[in-house]
């Protein structure tokens, strides 16, 4: 069975069985090995091909390329263990683990084990089931496990947990040395060791995480199945046990102990102990685990609400008061921060500029972004006045400072009071509403792309009139796609209605009016995108 070892930026190693007759790599969510945020890979950057009982490295036309050992790939390329493979950011071994092999624990290519005892969590646990080859349990194993219990009751920090599971573990059999190993993320970690370095079986590694089985061998150089196993023999290995860090529900890893002699050898009893105790020690390490993650939820809350508060104070607190216009605007994330943005920014000779953009993404990621976004465009808007020039120059800082897999859509505008000539460039984003005192409804589309996608992008302007009585409604798609409980969405046809009907209202009406209309059609359905307004009403 081949597998690969995915070593990603930060640090971390995944490691991946390859099944099937191809495997896909790339930024895309169709690909089995899917890695969103890696600008360096194309949507689709690599594939594993399996050819009868090997497998091909192939690259289908890859923006930034695929390198094997160095050499930069044009072909199908065949793999063999050890084999390096650079794509985007992430550095791929086929066949072996992406770890030097001076560290503590290296999983060794081995035949099928035979065993002298395999035992299940259930076989020990289960009335009737297999028995203990002695009649009653001896003293020091009920003490071992009354020791453990105390000593994991006790409320500990996960990675000082560890250790100390393994010294019980050590202590309880009587083993010479053991390593403790635990999932983190979908990485296999070293968390505790004691008494050197360790070569472990694959098929060992195998049996005990995907098949839950606790092992012992008592005499390596009797048993057929290890006595040629030149790797056990130089580390002058003669007996060892292997057991899942076991829930009922899920393995965390497993505990290896083993002795280079036979002073004394391991009996069924041990295993039976050592897999009761490793039951007892993933509970209490899962139990870790939790409050971890409850108490990194609080500080990631408490942590959001403090952001929240900024970002409030970064979005106007109300509209500015201009004579000759009727300014509203509004902004509700659908999560405690946003990535939505609207802005009023007063120019010296009257006029007024208006901003409505959105940050795709969610939460932290969007609220930076759009908090970038408000700076950029509030220092642009400084020097430039014309709205295309804005755009042009907003998008090459947008593209050179925000990563390939984000994008922002913004309509900018400046009215100018006294006139009602407006001018403005849309950036992909919805199309505004120009609702004409006759009931006609005209959509603001003139501008160009998305910001941040191409930064030689260049985007047009276009004017219009407001004559008095004359609105202008600008809104997110967290607007017109809210749904209800039957996926329906609210949609622009209704929005064009509400506009309609309130048109003789002022803009904070007519503004509530929409929200009002929007929440009684999702009926209790929760937002799934941050909802943002701005109206703006022509009085004179």
């Amino acid at each position: 069975m081949a597998e690969i070892s995915i070593l990603t930026a930060d640090g971390k190693t995944r490691t991946h069985v390859l099944e099937g007759e191809r495997v896909g790599l790339g930024r895309a969510n169709t690909n089995e090995l899917c890695y969103p945020d890696d600008s360096g890979l194309s949507r689709q950057h690599l594939l594993f091909q399996r050819e009868g009982e090997e497998w091909l490295l192939v690259d289908p036309g890859s923006k930034n390329g695929t390198t094997l050992n160095g050499d930069r790939i044009t072909t199908p390329r065949k793999l063999v263990g050890g084999d390096k493979i650079q794509a985007g950011h992430l550095t791929i071994v086929y066949g072996v683990a992406a770890r030097p092999f001076n560290e503590t624990v290296v999983f060794i290519d081995t035949r099928d084990e035979k065993t002298t005892v395999s035992r299940s969590l259930a076989d020990v646990l289960s009335p009737g089931a297999q028995r203990l080859e002695k009649p009653t349990v001896s003293a020091d194993k009920i003490g071992a496990l009354i020791k453990a219990g105390n000593q994991l009751s006790q409320e500990q920090e996960l990675d000082k947990l560890f250790p100390i599971i393994l010294d019980l573990a050590i202590e309880a059999v009587q083993a010479e040395r053991g390593v403790l190993l635990a999932y983190e993320g979908e990485s296999l970690d070293v968390k505790a060791s004691s008494g050197g370095n360790f070569r472990i079986s694959q098929g060992v590694r195998e049996r005990v995480l995907r098949g839950r089985e606790s092992l012992l061998i008592n005499d390596v150089l009797s048993d057929e199945a290890f006595k040629g196993m030149q790797s056990l023999v130089q580390q002058q290995v003669r007996m060892f046990m292997a057991v899942p860090l076991q829930t009922n529900d899920q393995v965390l890893g497993l505990i290896y102990v083993d002795s280079p002699t036979l002073v004394r050898e391991f009996a069924v009893e041990d295993l039976n102990l050592l897999t009761v105790m490793a039951n007892i020690a993933a509970v209490r390490i899962e139990r870790a685990r939790l409050a971890e993650i409850e108490q990194a939820e609080k500080i990631m809350a408490k942590d959001l609400e403090q952001a929240a508060v900024i970002q409030r104070g970064l979005l106007p607190s109300r509209a500015p008061i201009v004579p000759g216009l009727d300014l509203a605007g509004h902004n509700v994330p659908c999560r405690t921060v946003g990535g939505d943005y609207y802005d009023f920014l007063q120019y010296p000779d009257g006029k007024i500029g208006v901003a409505l953009g959105d940050v795709s993404g969610k939460a932290m990621p969007a609220a930076l972004l759009m908090t970038s976004l408000q700076a950029r465009l509030r220092v642009i808007s400084e020097d430039i006045t014309d709205v295309a020039d804005l755009m042009n120059r907003l998008n090459r800082h947008t593209a050179a400072n925000t990563p390939s897999n984000r994008f922002i859509t913004l309509f900018f505008m400046i009215i100018d009071p006294a006139t009602g000539e407006v001018s403005y460039c849309n950036a992909g984003h919805n199309p505004p509403y120009l609702a004409r005192v006759s009931g006609e409804i005209e959509e603001l589309q003139e501008g160009g792309l998305i910001l941040g996608l191409f930064g030689q992008a260049r985007y047009a302007s276009a004017k219009v009139e407001m004559a008095t009585g004359d609105i202008i409604v600008v809104f997110s798609d967290g607007v017109s796609e809210a749904q209800n409980g039957d996926q329906d969405e609210f949609g622009e046809e209704r929005l064009k209605q509400v506009i309609l009907a309130t048109h003789d209202k002022s803009a904070a009406d007519i503004l509530q009016a929409i929200i009002q209309s929007v929440a009684d059609f999702a009926a209790g359905a929760p937002a799934a995108d941050d909802v943002t307004l701005v109206v703006v009403r022509r009085v004179s």
